[in-house]
């Protein structure tokens, strides 16, 4: 009887790691097939020339205009989220106003983006004047973030044991300094992680950004300056494609698109690593 359980208990196990092993398979199958798609569709069309300031053609005004949106969000939107979580974890309890915090930020996240270019068409293009601009873009897209890092950055600093604070403390330390020599570095990780969930929120998004950056396919000298995201771009090639060529273009477009957030992300871990203490 128990050489019988053992056995189906392992025949279980065996099953469950063969599932998981196979769901991975599948995920990283349909991931290398739209990077392969989009990068054989782009063959050919991929250049210095599509980069270019000087081509008429080039999205180089696109892929600045979309390094200064995605900077100028999270510039706003960290400071803010990392406080909030701090508070939320650190500070706060569990009472009626906490609560409505957590409600209003669970709220926040699944509103349409749609809600949020509305919202930032009519707040800072209109009431506070600063028309369609980069400034605009980036204040709505760093509210719609908030709710993604916050959570994010909470549950990474749940993960660290109360053991670690209380030793801290233990030693003489004050609370600021066990969240700055404990709690953050250990929460280093989901920090990272927020912040690239964030990166591929702000990078992907359309319809915020058409309504409060704008269309203007220009190079910004200033974020009062309106501009045209990769996004955006990208979504008026495919409209206006008529021919091989243009769907060709459009497809390169993506690629630059994937290589600049994979930039991004990696600059990002860059920094992550450098911040984290050395062992």
């Amino acid at each position: 009887m128990r050489y019988t359980r053992k056995k189906s208990r392992s025949l279980r196990d065996a099953l469950l790691y063969a599932l998981m092993a196979g769901s991975l398979v599948l995920v990283l199958g349909v991931l290398v097939f739209i990077l392969g798609y989009i990068g054989f569709c782009a063959f050919g069309h991929i250049n210095l020339s599509l980069i270019a300031r000087s081509n008429p053609r080039g999205i180089f005004p696109m892929l600045v205009t979309t390094v200064y949106v995605v900077l100028l969000s999270l510039a706003m939107a960290l400071p803010v989220a990392l406080i909030s979580a701090l508070f939320l974890n650190e500070y706060s309890g569990n009472s009626t106003l906490v609560r409505a915090l957590r409600l209003a930020i669970e709220t926040l996240s699944g509103i349409p983006s749609i809600i949020y270019g509305l919202f930032g068409l009519l707040l800072f293009c209109r009431i506070l004047g600063f028309g369609q601009s980069i400034l605009s873009g980036a204040c709505t897209l760093s509210i719609m973030i908030l709710p993604v890092i916050i959570r994010t950055t909470e549950e990474s600093l749940k993960t660290i044991p109360v053991s670690f604070r209380e030793a801290s403390l233990a030693l003489g330390a004050t609370q600021f300094q066990t969240i700055r020599h404990v709690v953050l570095p250990g929460a280093m990780p989901g920090i990272l992680t927020s912040t690239i969930l964030a990166i591929g929120r702000v990078v992907g998004e359309s319809a915020p950004v058409l309504l409060t950056v704008g269309i203007a396919r220009n190079i910004p000298r200033s974020v009062f300056d309106s501009g045209r995201t990769l996004t955006i771009h990208l979504y008026y090639l495919t409209k206006e494609a008529i021919n091989p060529e243009d769907f060709g273009i459009a497809f390169a477009t993506a690629t630059v698109l994937i290589i600049l957030v994979i930039l991004i992300n990696t600059a990002t871990k860059g920094v992550s690593r450098w911040l984290k203490p050395k062992e």
